[in-house]
């Protein structure tokens, strides 16, 4: 399986998924198209679960800022991880500077609404 990275811009963050089991998303999140944008990722992580995983896949998520339908993905984007959680060992790490409360309650708010959920807050 192929890795796939997406370069920032001024409204979207740096994607990296790299088939050895490391998923990164770096920057800000308000494309203009948020399914658009975020359709290959989606898609490549639902052809790595489907049969190229490897034992342990982190999900480092640094994500500045994000509007309400970048929100509405990242709930899509957690469910599918949830979906496939039984089978696969995910860790995720919200990595958020500690000056930025914003940044810290939405990471909190997605460990509560997935506690299932491997989520770990990381300030930095």
């Amino acid at each position: 399986m192929e890795n796939l990275k997406l370069e920032a811009t001024k409204y979207t963050p740096e994607i990296s998924l790299d088939a050895s089991g490391t998923v990164s998303l770096t920057g800000k999140s308000y494309p203009e198209n948020t399914f658009e944008f975020y359709a290959p990722m989606m898609a490549w992580l639902e052809e790595y679960f489907a049969g190229n995983a490897v034992e342990k896949t982190t999900i480092n998520m640094e994500i500045i800022y994000f509007n309400s339908s970048s929100s509405k993905l990242f709930f899509d984007f957690f469910d599918l991880l949830e979906d496939n959680q039984e089978d696969h060992k995910i860790e995720i790490n919200w990595i958020f500077d500690k000056e930025n409360e914003s940044a810290q309650e939405a990471g909190e708010d997605f460990i509560e609404d997935f506690e299932a959920l491997n989520i770990n807050l990381v300030a930095k």
